[in-house]
């Protein structure tokens, strides 16, 4: 299914979401987090877009690698970015149906407010397209960086 032609008004809403979410963060952890979100969520075409954009901007093969193991390989990453991940696994999953406190404070001890805020939008974004693509069956392997619009 082509979301873009078929429902371009939302397509066009998700990338204007995705664009105002990275304002202001790191573009090396906006990549980590949607790569693992993506890793959370199944979303093939997601993790090759977001693994070759990383690659594209000088992130190490390690830390991507790692990413499905990030709390067993703590040392690959900053306080900052654990707290990231951390949270990105709590809202993407939500287990108990809510981010444990704990993980909120942590993230937010972290994070200035404003910076915050959009780290939860950036997360919620991810969890939009990687849920647009394992719906739609989105392939995985043709991505080229650069061109992603958000």
């Amino acid at each position: 299914m082509r979301m873009a032609q078929l429902a371009p008004e939302v397509y066009k809403a998700v990338i204007g979401l995705e664009v105002a979410a990275k304002k202001g963060l790191d573009p090396a952890l906006i990549e980590l987090v949607k790569i693992r979100a993506s890793q959370i969520n199944h979303c093939g075409f997601c993790l090759d877009m977001h693994a070759k954009e990383a690659l594209a901007a000088g992130e190490s093969v390690e830390r991507i690698v790692q990413l499905g193991a990030w709390e067993e390989s703590r040392h690959f990453y900053t306080e900052k970015e654990l707290a990231a991940l951390a949270l990105t696994e709590a809202v993407t999953v939500l287990t108990d149906g809510f981010v444990p406190d704990a993980v909120y404070e942590r993230a937010a001890a972290h994070f200035e407010d404003a910076e915050l805020a959009q780290l939860i939008a950036l997360i919620a974004t991810i969890n939009v397209w990687n849920r647009i693509g394992v719906t739609t069956r989105m392939a995985p392997g043709h991505y080229a960086p650069g061109k992603h619009k958000g």
